[in-house]
């Protein structure tokens, strides 16, 4: 090893190849806590930050977001999962990230909120938009990435509601 450093998630390694001598750079990271994400089939999945990041990134991209940014709303979801114990609803990880997404750009989120929610018609995304500018957005004390889950009865952004019947789920009521 040639010089260690810490980074914000870990510690940065500089290491070379006794063999060849060729040098290389390795980024370590404590091993978290296992938290299980309950599907809403029932099924359970380990929680993959890096799979939320992902769909960060998807949602955002073309958008003014930074990835440091992302990444930050990411560290703040898996803490508030592994606050919660040993598992967690996918729902509720969903609501976190399409409130972080919302915080950041709005747009963002609603595109975020059209595969999560699986709006199904242009009705119902023009429903996700009229909320988005109607309600307040979460306000900077209600994100705090270190802070508590954001929970003002003022805006609906990020709140899953009940199931409707046809087993749907969104802010929008079904016909």
């Amino acid at each position: 090893m040639i010089d260690t450093r810490p980074t914000p998630d870990g510690v940065r390694r500089r290491r070379e190849c006794t063999a060849c001598g060729e040098r290389f750079t390795t980024h370590e990271r404590a091993e978290e806590p296992r938290v299980d994400v309950i599907k809403r089939d029932g099924r359970r999945e380990r929680f993959d930050r890096q799979k939320l990041l992902r769909g960060l990134t998807r949602a955002a991209g073309g958008r003014p977001v930074s990835t440091e940014q992302l990444e930050a709303v990411a560290a703040w979801i898996a803490g508030e999962a592994r606050r919660g114990g040993g598992e967690v609803q996918a729902e509720r990880i969903g609501d976190l990230a399409e409130r972080g997404l919302a915080r950041l750009d709005p747009v963002s989120a609603i595109q975020f909120a059209s595969v999560y929610r699986n709006l199904a018609d242009l009705d119902q995304l023009e429903a996700v938009v009229k909320r988005f500018k109607d309600d307040p957005l979460p306000g900077e004390d209600q994100l705090a990435i270190e802070g508590p889950v954001p929970s003002g009865a003022k805006s609906s952004i990020g709140r899953s509601r009940e199931i409707s019947s046809n087993k749907r789920r969104g802010h929008v009521p079904q016909p």
